[in-house]
């Protein structure tokens, strides 16, 4: 296919893309990078992203990375998408950037160190480091609550009070999802007290429907691994006392 689209179902920014490739009707190649391999950093994906990292597509000749960028892109370059997810109008357009360009410093930088150092890092083969994720909880919570009054204020349901969504609801609502790799406990802790986002999320997952879920069915399945780990090592310090 014309579009290839490199994406690891563990990065949310990929799974934003993703799902708005699968809602707006867009033709693609999904190209699997395994970060847990370093495939990110070989000579040949460096080639289409200096970065070393996802998502990243190529558009005939024309390679581009960052998801906020890629997400603009797209809805500007294919025919037929629909208004609502990235606005003609200026105006609209200008909200649109103004929350996706908060995001990238506050609620994305939270949510992935504090997973990251919580539960993920032994993914990739790192050490967890609750000091750090201690340090990016409190982030999140900010951001969460930035979320609630400021960017979903409005009465409508999705950001700035729109009746349907746009990337920008894609972006963070995808990244607020990697909290589903948490126990229980911890991410009821984490989106208890914001309920306006949580009934945001529930409203973004229904209208995406059945995408959303095939999109983030990695981390259900990654959560459920984590529980039975847990389960068992609890089992096994049991058994020792």
């Amino acid at each position: 296919m014309e579009l290839k689209v490199y994406v690891h179902r563990l990065s949310q920014p990929a799974r934003a893309v993703l799902l708005f490739c699968k809602m707006a009707g867009i033709q693609f190649e999904e190209v699997f990078i395994d970060l847990t391999m370093k495939q990110q950093k070989t000579p040949e994906f460096l080639e289409i992203n200096p970065l070393g990292q996802v998502p990243a597509i190529s558009h005939a000749d024309f390679n581009l990375f960052e998801s906020h960028a890629i997400l603009i892109y797209l809805a500007s370059a294919f025919p037929g998408i629909a208004d609502h997810w990235y606005p003609s109008d200026l105006l609209k357009r200008a909200k649109i950037h103004s929350v996706l360009d908060w995001h990238h410093s506050n609620l994305r930088r939270s949510t992935a160190a504090y997973v990251m150092n919580s539960a993920l890092a032994p993914v990739i083969g790192l050490p967890l480091n609750p000091q750090a994720a201690a340090k990016f909880d409190k982030l999140l919570c900010a951001s969460l609550s930035t979320i609630d009054s400021v960017w979903l204020r409005e009465s409508g349901p999705f950001l700035f009070g729109a009746d349907l969504p746009s990337i920008a609801d894609l972006s963070l609502v995808c990244e607020i999802m990697e909290l589903e790799v948490l126990d229980e406990e911890d991410k009821n802790r984490i989106l208890g007290p914001h309920k306006k986002v949580k009934q945001w999320i529930k409203d973004t997952k229904q209208v995406t429907l059945p995408h959303f879920d095939e999109v983030h069915n990695v981390l259900f399945k990654t959560k459920a691994r984590f529980q039975k780990q847990r389960s068992m090592s609890a089992a096994t310090l049991q058994s020792k006392m």
